[in-house]
């Protein structure tokens, strides 16, 4: 088990925040200051990004859900709402999937099932960028390290819409009408979920940080319900 680095601010209950690939919890610097007024929002940097170790374990979504669960016991968190961007979004819809018990309230911003749900104008560029860091990957750390980022786009995530039929909690499944996830996708993934909710917001992938106040609005509402 590692340590996981942590922004907190707040009180009341638990709101753990997950940022996607490549990036730290210093996406949600808009996210932070707003939920913080109601909840305990606790912003975690994912194995191997932001100022948490990479240790030894496989840099895998299911395994940085498993960090999920060991920072929560850690912290004394027994249940919470979470909200993960990106990559985080998948993170937090397979840790919900493996302890549903632990999830009051689940946010999907821009999370798939596969990588099929990306736009292949994104994933193609992104497929190429992982076999060449993989080529060089023995020899540079820098190429290694790129490449498991990358690897996390291409191989991953593997969820099946019928497993999503088993989650019954209520989850907001929200993205951008110009996200790179498939917006035929995105509605696949909030219907395939017994009390899933779908909202699409004017914007691209990162609706959290160019039209926050929409974003945060939605999710409040959601939150509150």
């Amino acid at each position: 088990m590692i340590q996981l680095n942590f922004i907190e601010k707040g009180s009341g209950k638990p709101l753990l925040l997950l940022h996607g690939n490549g990036e730290s919890s210093a996406y949600f610097e808009k996210q932070i200051p707003c939920f913080s007024r109601e909840y305990r929002v606790i912003a975690i940097d994912t194995r191997g990004h932001g100022r948490s170790p990479r240790g030894d374990a496989p840099f895998t979504i299911r395994q940085f859900a498993e960090d999920l669960r060991d920072f929560m016991d850690t912290q004394g968190i027994e249940r919470a709402h979470i909200l993960g961007f990106s990559d985080g979004g998948n993170i937090a819809l397979t840790f919900a999937l493996a302890w549903p018990r632990r999830v009051d309230r689940l946010v999907l911003n821009g999370a798939n099932l596969n990588p099929a749900g990306v736009k292949r104008t994104v994933q193609l560029p992104i497929e190429l960028g992982y076999r060449a860091a993989s080529l060089f990957a023995s020899r540079s750390a820098s190429a290694r390290r790129h490449a498991e980022l990358l690897g996390l786009m291409v191989n991953e995530p593997d969820i099946s819409p019928q497993a999503l039929k088993e989650l019954h909690l209520p989850v907001l499944v929200i993205a951008g009408t110009r996200d790179m996830i498939r917006q035929s996708h995105t509605r696949l993934i909030s219907e395939s979920l017994p009390d899933g909710r779908l909202v699409l917001l004017p914007g691209d992938h990162f609706i959290a940080a160019k039209n926050a106040g929409a974003f945060n609005a939605a999710v409040a509402a959601f939150l509150r319900e």
